[in-house]
C-alpha cells in the first residue's frame, strides 16, 4: 500500500520538511506525527522570550492547523511512534494504529540529559513549552534560582532569571562556562556580563545531591559540602539524541541515527533529520557530526524533503548557532575545533570576532560576540568565506579596516 510520506517528529525539522515536500512538487499524502498536543513550534524562544514575556506567553508556532489544512498535511497530535515494520513499510503508534509509508522521515529530536543524583527529582529541565511554563513560574523577583550547567541553555535561563529579579547561581563542573564549541576568550565576555548582572558563577565544582527541607525549600549540595539554597533548580547539561525507535528497527546508530550525505539512513526508504541524526559533512572532510541547533534543524527540514524526492545534491549547509543573553549576541559559524590557529578582530564597542584557520590557512570557522546587531553582518560574510574554502591573509582578517565583503570578492 502506498502510504505517501510519513514524518515522525513534529518539531522544527519535521514541520519544515512537511511544508518543503509540497513546495518541491510532491502531490501525494503527507502525514506528520507528533507526541505533543500543540502545533509545531520554535524552541529557541523557550529560554528567552517565553521566560521574559510580560503577559501570558504565546506559543511560537511554526505552522498551525490552517496552514497544514491548506497544503494537505495530516497532522496527528499527541501520538507516539513505538515501532517501525520496515518490510511492511508501516509505523505503529502507541494506540495500536498502523500508519503505512512509502518513505519515512525520523525527525525525533533530542531529550535533555538528566542528572542521577539523590533528590534529583526536584530538578527542572527545558525542552517543551510546558516545561518552559513550569520554569517561568519559578522566575519571580527575589527567588533564588540555581542553574546546573554553564552551556547555552543554562546561561540563557540564568540571563532570563536575572532579568526577572532573581538571585542566580550557575554551577558548572568544567573549568569554565561554554566549554563546548565557544573559545575561552568569548566565554569570558559572556561570564563577565553575567557577573555584572549579579549572577554568581561557580566552575570546577561537583554536586553531591539535592536537599529538600521540611518547608519545601531546596538546596544544591556541592561535593565540598557547601549548600546553595534555591527556590528552583534547573539543569541544562546537554541533550541525548532520540535513537531508540531507529535502533529497535535495526537502523545504524552512530552518535545519533546514522545518515549519509543525503540524510538517508541505512534503510533506503527511511531518512533522518535534525538533532536526532549524525551525518558526514563534505566541508570538513566527511567528518560525521551531529548538531543541536535551530538552523541545522531548519536547514535539514528543507533539504531532506528534496532528498526524499530524489532531488538535490549532498548536504553542505554550514553549521551555525547563536545565543542572545542580556544585550549580547553570541554567534558561531563552522566548527571551531577544526581550527589550528586563530586571529582576533577587535571592533571595540561593536564586539569581536575570532577567525579559526586550518593548518593550510583555510578559514574553517568564525566566532563572535558583541551587542545585538553588531557582529551579524560580518559573521554572515565570514560564513560565505568558509563555504568557499577561502584562505584569506590572517593580517587582513585581524584588521577592522578590512572589509570582509572585499575579501569575498577577491
Amino acid at each position: 500500500m502506498d502510504g505517501g510520506m510519513v514524518i515522525v517528529g513534529a518539531g522544527e525539522a519535521g514541520a519544515r520538511a512537511a511544508s518543503a515536500l509540497r513546495d518541491n512538487g510532491f502531490g501525494g499524502a503527507i502525514t506528520l506525527i507528533g507526541e505533543e498536543h500543540h502545533a509545531p513550534y520554535e524552541r529557541p524562544p523557550l529560554s528567552k522570550a517565553v521566560m521574559a514575556a510580560p503577559g501570558e506567553p504565546v506559543l511560537p508556532v511554526i505552522a498551525d492547523t490552517a496552514r497544514f489544512d491548506a497544503i494537505g498535511v495530516k497532522h496527528i497530535r499527541g501520538s507516539r511512534a513505538v515501532a517501525i515494520a520496515r518490510d511492511a513499510h508501516r509505523v505503529r503508534l502507541a494506540d495500536g494504529t498502523a500508519v503505512p509509508y512509502t518513505r519515512l522521515l525520523l525527525a525525533l529530536g533530542a531529550q535533555p540529559r538528566r542528572l542521577s543524583l539523590p533528590g534529583g527529582e526536584a530538578i527542572l529541565y527545558l525542552r517543551t513549552f510546558a516545561e518552559a511554563l513550569a520554569l517561568r513560574e519559578r522566575l519571580r523577583p527575589g527567588a533564588r534560582i540555581a542553574v546546573i550547567g554553564g552551556g547555552l541553555i543554562g546561561l540563557e535561563i540564568a540571563a532570563s532569571a536575572a532579568a526577572s529579579g532573581c538571585t542566580v547561581t550557575v554551577i558548572e563542573a568544567a573549568p569554565r562556562i561554554l566549554m563546548r564549541g565557544v573559545p575561552a576568550e568569548l566565554a569570558e565576555v559572556i561570564a563577565a556580563r553575567h557577573r555584572a548582572a549579579g549572577v554568581t558563577i561557580l566552575t570546577g565544582v561537583g554536586i553531591a545531591g539535592i536537599e529538600r527541607a521540611g518547608d519545601g525549600s531546596l538546596a544544591v549540595v556541592l561535593v565540598s559540602g557547601e549548600r546553595i539554597p534555591a527556590d528552583g533548580i534547573m539543569a541544562g547539561i546537554g541533550a541525548a539524541p532520540e535513537t531508540g525507535l531507529a535502533a529497535a528497527a535495526g537502523l545504524a546508530v552512530d552518535n545519533g541515527i546514522a545518515a549519509d550525505e543525503r540524510l538517508r539512513t541505512s534503510d533506503p526508504d527511511i531518512f533522518a533529520a535534525g538533532d536526532c541524526c549524525s551525518f558526514p559533512h563534505a566541508l570538513y572532510g566527511g567528518r560525521r557530526i551531529r548538531l543541536e541547533a535551530w538552523r541545522n534543524a531548519q536547514d535539514h527540514g528543507s533539504f531532506v524533503a528534496r532528498s526524499m524526492l530524489d532531488q538535490g545534491e549532498a548536504y553542505a549547509a554550514l553549521p551555525w548557532f547563536w545565543s542572545d543573553q542580556y544585550d549580547l549576541h553570541l554567534q558561531i559559524a563552522g566548527l571551531v575545533d577544526e581550527g589550528r590557529a586563530s586571529v582576533t578582530r577587535d571592533m571595540g564597542d561593536a564586539g569581536r570576532i575570532i577567525f579559526h584557520l586550518a593548518a593550510d590557512g583555510r578559514l574553517v570557522a568564525a566566532s563572535g560576540v558583541g551587542p545585538i546587531g553588531g557582529i551579524a553582518r560580518d559573521l554572515k560574510l565570514a560564513e560565505m568565506l568558509i563555504a568557499r574554502r577561502a584562505m584569506p591573509d590572517p593580517k587582513l582578517l585581524a584588521s577592522p579596516a578590512t572589509k570582509l565583503k572585499g575579501l569575498l570578492a577577491a
